[in-house]
């Protein structure tokens, strides 16, 4: 009996020192797949650059591989969709991370729209919120160490569903990686001249490469929560049609702040012409910059005036919109 006891006291003892090195170094032996976004389209593709002729795979590429260094140093292994300036198919980037079975997989990018002015993270999670817990739980910590990092205090930070953007499957390295906790992080606008000429400085490089390395520390020190079957607690609801990529440089896109604004104005009246214009000035404020931080105060204001207007059928589906896809963050 007394051996008995004592070897259940070495196995107890055991198990607790491995909980508390898992505590300590929460990423050893875990499996994280880094996807540096693009790469190798320089002679065909003219969107993703910067006003001073910085490309966006460039930035990616070196963000990832300083990120690479970090992880591995901590005890990861790394799987990397590309280490060099090549073009990648987005089914064999996925088929990566799920054939090694991956712990993790975060796709590196940054970010263009056409109001030069603009710059803050946007992040995104797959499919729902309340069924992909484990991602938007990443994306609440990337999105606290992108700030800490590289952002002055009260930057407005998106942590977003893929729909928002892509709406009729989200995208492709976040659907087909769907089970695994992931994110697609745009870190910065490269569309912004002053963030542009940061992004090309090594230690501004080395500060992203630390926010994620620090985010992913931090959330696997914590239990990882599970994700469920897509649309299994929230119905699918229809695809809200957005701008893409050139749509997104257009004068149109430019107003997105000033329709919201507009809109707010009308929306305060009661004749049914001026709600109409209301809801058209926040339909056309999400689709221009459907992943801002007022994209999901346009929706929540369009599930407002639908009901005003009689639709409480296309409200509800609103109203879901905004509590599935947008994440409350920074108080908003």
């Amino acid at each position: 009996m007394n051996r008995i006891f004592l070897t259940l006291l070495l196995l107890a003892g055991i198990a607790s020192i491995a909980v508390a090195q898992s505590k300590r170094k929460p990423l050893k032996r875990k499996v994280i797949c880094i996807d540096p976004g693009h790469g190798g389209t320089a002679a065909t593709d003219s969107y993703r650059v910067g006003p001073g002729g910085e490309r966006e795979e460039w930035v990616n590429l070196r963000v990832a591989l300083l990120l690479q260094q970090m992880l591995e140093k901590k005890g990861a292994r790394v799987l990397m969709t590309r280490t060099t300036d090549v073009e990648v198919p987005l089914a064999d980037r996925a088929k990566l991370a799920c054939d090694r079975e991956a712990d993790l997989f975060v796709s590196i990018h940054h970010n263009a729209t056409a109001d030069s002015s603009v710059n803050f993270p946007i992040i995104y999670f797959h499919g729902n919120m309340s069924e992909n817990v484990a991602s938007v739980n990443f994306g609440k910590e990337l999105s606290a160490t992108l700030l800490k990092h590289l952002y002055k205090p009260g930057t407005p930070v998106s942590l977003v569903s893929d729909f928002t953007i892509f709406p009729d499957a989200g995208a492709s390295v976040l659907r087909n990686t769907y089970g695994m906790p992931a994110l697609l992080a745009e870190a910065s606008f490269f569309t912004n001249p002053a963030e542009e000429r940061r992004l090309k400085q090594p230690e501004y490089n080395t500060a992203e490469a630390l926010a994620y390395t620090e985010a992913i520390v931090a959330f696997f020190a914590k239990p990882v929560a599970p994700i469920a079957a897509k649309n299994s607690k929230v119905p699918a609801i229809p695809a809200f049609k957005v701008f893409q990529e050139a749509e997104r440089m257009t004068p149109i896109a430019r107003r997105w702040r000033q329709d919201f604004d507009e809109g707010k104005v009308f929306m305060t009246k009661k004749e049914t012409a001026l709600l109409r214009e209301s809801y058209e000035l926040f339909t056309r404020s999400a689709r221009s910059f459907p992943d801002s931080w007022l994209a999901g105060q346009s929706h929540q204001n369009r599930a407002v005036l639908l009901r005003k207007l009689g639709k409480a059928t296309e409200a509800g589906q609103e109203d879901q919109r905004f509590r599935e896809y947008y994440v409350p963050m920074n108080g908003k």
